[in-house]
This record gives C-alpha cells, structure tokens and sequence, in this order.
C-alpha cells in the first residue's frame, strides 16, 4: 500500500511531497530546511531511497541534494538540467522502483523550464499519483517566462502541450500534485482549490480546454513581474545548494542596532503591523513575520545587504530564519527580541504613524483640509492635516487593472524602494488590497521621513466608503 504526504510551505506558497511504501520513500522537490522533511520520513517509519526534482526552481533554493547527502538517497534531477555537482539523470521514460510494487516513471514536461520533469508514482503498472511541479497546476500552469525571454512564448506553447500529454496518458482519477501554485510568483494564477485530478483538470483547466492559440495569449497576458530575488535561486539552485544553519544569530543592543542602520545596513520587524505602527525603531522597515516576510523581504533587499531581524519573541525569529534561508538569505547579522524601547537609544522614542480604514480616508477627502489636527483617526491616534493629501496604491499592475482610487498615485510595493522620490508631498495615505503590503510601504516612507498614514483594511471596503474608483476599460 502506498501513501503520499504533502509538506506545505505557505510563506513561499509552495508543496513538497513525500510518497511510498512502508520501506521506502520518495521526496519530490524538498524545501531547503530538510528536517522537516527527516521527520516526516521518521513519523512513517520508512527509508528516504530516492530525492527527485521536477526542474531547477527559481523562487526558493532546494534541500535536495543536501538531503541526498544526509540519506544516501539517489537524486534524481532532469538530465538536461546544467548543474554543477553529481546526479543520477533523468529522462523521459526512466524509471525507478520506489518500493515493493512500486515505481516512480518521469514524463518530460517541459514549459515552465525547457527541461521541466513530473514523475508519475505507479502501483502495480497504475498511475496513483502525478507529481507536476510546475507543469499543470490547480486550475492553472506554471508561468513560462522565468528562464530567458526570448524562449517564453515557445515555453508557454510547451506548458499547452505538456498539460495535453499528462491528461492523455493519465487515468481522471490520478491527483495531481504539484510544487506550485499556493501563492507562488511561479504560479501563472493561484491555485482553484486545495486538491484535484487529472478528471478534474480536463473540465476545468484552460490548458485543457483552451486551442494553443488562445491560451497562450491569454496566459502571456496575464503575466506580472517576476520577483527580483529569483534571479539568484536558478544559480544557486544548479551549483549546489550549502548546507543551512539555522542556529540563532547574535543578539543587538540598541547601540548595535543604530550602528547598523547608520551603516546602511536593513534592520526588519517581524511584529505584526499593528505594533509597528504604534511604535518602532526609527529606519527599520515592517516584514510581518505571519505574513509572506521572505517573498517581500527576498524581493526588495539589495542582494546581500546585510539583516539584523527585530521580533517580539525568539520562536518569531526562529521562523523567520527558517523561511529566509529558503529564499538564500543564509545568515542574519543579528537579532533583538523585546520591545521598541529597548531597542531604541536611551534618550530616544520610538517612531509611530497612525493606521486607518477607508472609511477614514473618505472623510478626508470629503472635508479636505477642514478637520481638527488633532482629530483621531484610529484608535486616538494623531495625524498632521496641515499637508494635502496623497494616496498611493502599491498593488501589482494587475490588481490596479481591475479598479483604481480615482487621484491616486501607483507604485508597486516592490519598485517604491527606487521610487520613493516619486511620491509628491503631502500626507501619503497608503493602501493595498489588504493591508499587509501598505504596511511594508508604510515603513519605507516613514524611514524616509515621510507623514505616513497605513490604511489597514480590505479593498472591497473602498466603494463602500463612498470613495470613486476607477474600472480602465469600462464606459
């Protein structure tokens, strides 16, 4: 009898696998910090036999061939895949007995990467279950364009084509288990569900029901900007990943802390946006730990910038190591744990800027510069009236496609580090879809010395408030 685990890794939206029989195991695209993975090996009681990759990732650095290292496990990586260490290659149609009755067969796939591989677990000759990495997604495909530009249209016809061939040559029953799509940029949509089957994929999924012609350009419209941290994980994905270590970092006094940021150095808060507003080191910029903090923070360090991470306790910081070192921030240069107090120099207060709700930003339209300085708008909090007022969206180019605040100023939260300057006067009242992206903005325009207003609440709450928003392409 054979069994399939999944390990979820939300931060990056991704899933690895573990599947096999009571002997011995296969792992399909292992995450960086392989105890997770050791454990889980441990908790079924069978051996790690083989490590297989479905490509060379681009959005996190793989654990396989660290954790090949540790279990003496075969890895299994895509033969046309350029890599610079020691694999067993593999091509469409090889083969690999995982346990008894049971055989691992890889189909090649290509799309999201010219030499993308799924692997199809077999019991007794009968497909049971179909590991697609970035190949056919729930609902979706990988996206085409992270390899090299000129190759994406040919990649995404490849995606039309690899998804044909999985559904021909699989039973509708088989689940389809994919790397990707749970939030990942590699995803070309996000995930239609939790689960699903090569049945339900044939009705649903626009690679099966699309012609080539039509789905290509709908998927090539669809496309948005690439994460700028990915261009390092293909690299360090084929020259072999380190080993990690997740041992505590350093501990920072506030003196540190001041050294390190008049060094030009980041210094992140992990705590939740809330707290951050209400108070915080001056210049330290706001990654929620409960949010997606290696996506965001991954995408908008200078690569190689050194961290020093701020948290309310150490297990905060813990986890964020554990997801930055998947994205290859390896080391933090330290870490504080407590309060802004103390993490501030004696003789100094900590920073704060008020939050509020779109309610609150249409009573400041409505009133214009009419209303009392000192007036709360959230929680008794103060804002300075005396500036006009700027309303900056930092949303992704296709979230602003579908509706805008009319007046509003668009800088994506991943290109406002570079384009700060680009913010006129004034009171910026900054917003995303939900809040945890503003409050990222927020924390970068509040270093810079900007008057900031974080407005924390959902965007379906904007219309309600009687503010007017823009549809592009309505009458």
């Amino acid at each position: 009898m054979f069994f399939v685990d999944t390990l979820e890794f939300e931060g990056l939206g991704n899933r690895s696998y573990l599947a096999g029989g009571p002997s011995s195991a296969v792992v399909v695209d292992p995450p960086r910090d392989i105890d997770q993975v050791l454990a889980a090996a441990a908790r079924r009681g069978t051996r790690i036999a083989y490590v297989a990759e479905t490509h060379l990732h681009n959005d996190y650095v793989s654990g396989g061939l660290e954790l090949a290292r540790v279990t003496g496990a075969r890895y299994l990586v895509p033969a046309a895949a350029a890599v610079s260490f020691a694999r067993t290659p593999v091509a469409d149609g090889d083969t690999v007995t995982v346990d008894e009755g049971l055989v691992l067969r890889a189909l090649a796939t290509p799309g999201h990467t010219p030499h993308h591989t799924s692997y199809v677990l077999e019991e007794d000759g009968r497909g049971v279950a179909a590991f697609t990495g970035g190949s056919l997604l729930i609902g979706s495909v990988g996206r085409p364009d992270l390899v090299e530009p000129r190759l994406t249209e040919q990649l995404a016809r490849a995606q039309h084509a690899s998804a044909h061939r999985l559904a021909e040559e699989l039973d509708d029953e088989v689940p389809v288990l994919p790397t990707h799509g749970f939030g990942s940029f590699c995803s070309s949509s996000q995930a239609d569900g939790d689960a699903s089957t090569i049945g339900r994929e044939r009705k649903t999924n626009a690679a099966l029901t699309r012609d080539v012609d039509g789905f290509v350009a709908d998927l090539l419209a669809g496309l948005d900007d690439v994460p700028a941290y990915y261009a390092h994980m293909g690299p360090a994905n084929a020259a072999g990943p380190a080993p990690v270590d997740l041992t505590p970092p350093g501990p920072a006094d506030a003196g540190q802390i001041a050294r390190r940021l008049a060094a030009g150095e980041w210094v992140v808060d992990l705590r939740n946006r809330v707290a951050f507003a209400e108070g915080h080191v001056a210049g330290s910029f706001n990654f929620e730990g409960a949010g997606q903090p290696a996506t965001y923070l991954a995408w908008l360090i200078p690569w190689g910038k050194p961290v020093t991470l701020l948290a309310d306790t150490a297990e905060q910081v813990a986890a964020a190591q554990r997801e930055l070192v998947r994205v290859g921030i390896d080391r933090p240069a330290a870490a504080a744990v407590g309060t802004p107090r103390e993490w501030v120099p004696e003789g100094e207060e900590p920073r704060s800027f008020p939050r509020a709700a779109f309610a609150d930003l249409a009573a400041v339209r409505d009133r214009g510069h009419d209303v009392d300085p000192g007036e709360s708008v959230d929680r008794g909090e103060d804002v300075n009236r005396g500036e006009s007022v700027v309303v900056l969206d930092v949303r992704r180019d296709s979230e602003r496609a579908n509706g805008y605040l009319d007046g509003s100023v668009h800088i994506p939260v991943h290109e406002l580090p570079r384009r700060i300057g680009e913010v006129p006067a004034g009171e910026v009242w900054v917003h995303c879809a939900g809040g945890m992206r503003a409050a990222i903005a927020a924390s970068f325009l509040d270093a810079a010395g900007r008057t900031v207003v974080a407005v924390d609440d959902g965007f379906d709450a904007a219309a309600a408030a009687g503010l007017t928003l823009v549809r592009p392409g309505t009458d």
